[in-house]
């Protein structure tokens, strides 16, 4: 008896916590509940009154021409000269004519309120909610990627093109019907890293794929998983086509627009002209980004190797995912504000695909290790002025055309300003050093913060020493300005 009694005090304070652990979970489990259904009562009030809007608020807005990408004069590459190179290097402070502030890191947007699937979750389960499939699978390929999402028969719907269908359909997709797909197709942007510009493409492929290629009914289906994930559009007639408008603050070179309340709207299609818009804002909406600011995880594909060679002996092999050379042929060229500047720093400022670093990277570790910065930097520029071959933007694509990072190591022939963006990107992957872009009209340069003690062209920006690195000044060493140019008409920009 006593054994039982010490047994009892000992298990006793564990048969407490326990109760107060069963309590604990119950009451956030009862809390969470009702913070769902707080959630999904405002979602549902919100999307009910923009149904009710979509019956009266159309008007007739005209359309804007494309804005198109500067065109900029050929300046051609220069190769220095041997008594040149030979030349001591002086420290020369360059003056500019302006510094430009690079586009802004801005908000991804997110839905107004929490979506969460259908099914419920009790008391017992864990704090995360688990994904139980329910209704069917739709699978979808995004650039060279499978990816799945839940789908309800209650997404599967025939649309009028008249005011009043629309906003029928849009009460029918505003229940829990929608939830489970909503909620996947975040996930999806969570999981795989998406862009703003491949959620869209996205949102685009599942809508098709269930409801026919460029239907009404996809362009609408696409409308609301787009409004619901958060992002701002407005739904238009252009006759008896349904066109959904999405909105960025980037000017996107090559595409008509509509300019409602200050912003920008852009839409998937082309050869239209005016168009009857219903102009209603949904709570918390936000415009897309054109920035891409994460490394997305497309499927693996590996291109062709390349070797690249430079004078200094920089021997590298290299291959990239061409899943994500895919995204880049499909990403649209844009500038932030009234700069074209920016436009390079969009691309500059994007992070290099996981298959760069994992096959190029090391190689370049291995050849910079043990150099001091200014060698580093010097045996890099070399590279990328060397080991890749010149070509003009219209000659090989008939238009400008930047390149990211990766897309410089998968095609034959690049320009000065994309040698820019990956010595850029490199150099600050791999040493760390701040970046900035300097331009000349015609031509696109580099400058690196070396520290003070490096020698040769400089910009001093911020309080930091920035030594001009030109990957177009063949076989020049850094610190050389190309010939030609004219500093005191020349911009800079500091990259992220």
């Amino acid at each position: 008896m006593k054994k039982l009694l010490q047994t009892a005090a000992l298990i006793a304070p564990f048969v407490v916590t326990a109760q107060i652990d069963d309590d604990f979970r119950k009451a956030f489990y009862d809390f969470r509940q009702q913070s769902v259904k707080e959630f999904g009562d405002f979602r549902q009030k919100a999307n009910a009154e923009y149904a009710d809007f979509l019956q009266q608020a159309w008007k007739e807005f005209s359309v804007s021409p494309a804005i198109e990408k500067p065109k900029e004069k050929t300046v051609p590459p220069v190769k220095i000269r041997p008594i040149d190179e030979k030349k001591p290097i002086d420290d020369t402070p360059v003056k500019i004519n302006e510094i430009i502030a690079p586009p802004p890191i801005m908000p991804r947007p997110e839905p107004v309120a929490p979506v969460k699937p259908v099914e419920p979750v009790g008391p017992d389960s864990p704090i995360e909610t688990p994904v139980i499939k329910m209704g069917q699978i739709l699978t979808v390929s995004l650039y060279g990627t499978d990816m799945t999402v839940r789908v309800s028969d209650e997404m599967r719907f025939t649309l009028k093109p008249d005011e009043k269908d629309v906003s029928r359909v849009w009460k029918r997709l505003s229940g829990n019907a929608t939830d489970n797909t909503v909620y996947d197709c975040l996930a999806l942007r969570d999981r795989y890293a998406l862009s703003d510009w491949a959620y869209l493409r996205l949102l685009d492929v599942v809508a098709d794929k269930l409801l026919g290629n460029d239907s009404n009914e996809s362009e609408l289906l696409k409308a609301f998983l787009y409004c619901q994930s958060g992002y701002q559009m407005r739904l238009a007639f252009a006759g008896d086509r349904l066109v959904m408008l999405f909105a960025s603050p980037y000017t996107i070179y090559g595409r008509i627009w509509w300019g409602i309340d200050g912003m920008r709207f852009y839409c998937d299609f082309e050869g239209l002209s005016g168009l009857t818009v219903c102009n209603t804002s949904f709570p918390g909406e936000k415009p897309m980004r054109t920035s891409v600011t994460t490394v997305q995880r497309f499927g693996h594909r590996l291109s062709p190797e390349r070797q690249l060679v430079s004078r200094k002996g920089v021997s590298v092999k290299s291959a990239v995912n061409a899943n994500y050379i895919d995204f880049c042929n499909d990403f649209p060229s844009s500038q932030y504000g009234d700069d074209p500047m920016t436009r390079w720093a969009i691309y500059a400022n994007t992070p290099t695909s996981v298959a760069m670093k994992e096959t190029l990277y090391p190689q370049l570790l291995d050849v910079i290790g043990g150099l001091s910065d200014y060698e580093a930097v010097d045996r890099l520029c070399n590279w990328v002025q060397t080991a890749f071959e010149y070509e003009y933007d219209d000659k090989v694509w008939g238009a400008d055309r930047a390149f990211f990072a990766d897309e410089t190591l998968y095609y034959p022939y690049c320009d000065c300003e994309d040698r820019s963006i990956l010595l850029t990107r490199v150099v600050r992957d791999l040493l760390g050093l701040r970046c900035a872009l300097v331009y000349y009209p015609g031509h696109l340069a580099t400058a690196i913060a070396l520290g003070e003690d490096a020698k040769g062209d400089y910009i001093r920006m911020g309080g930091e020493k920035f030594l001009v690195c030109d990957p177009t000044y063949i076989n020049a060493p850094i610190g050389r300005t190309m010939p030609g140019m004219d500093n005191q008409r020349a911009s800079v920009m500091v990259l992220e």
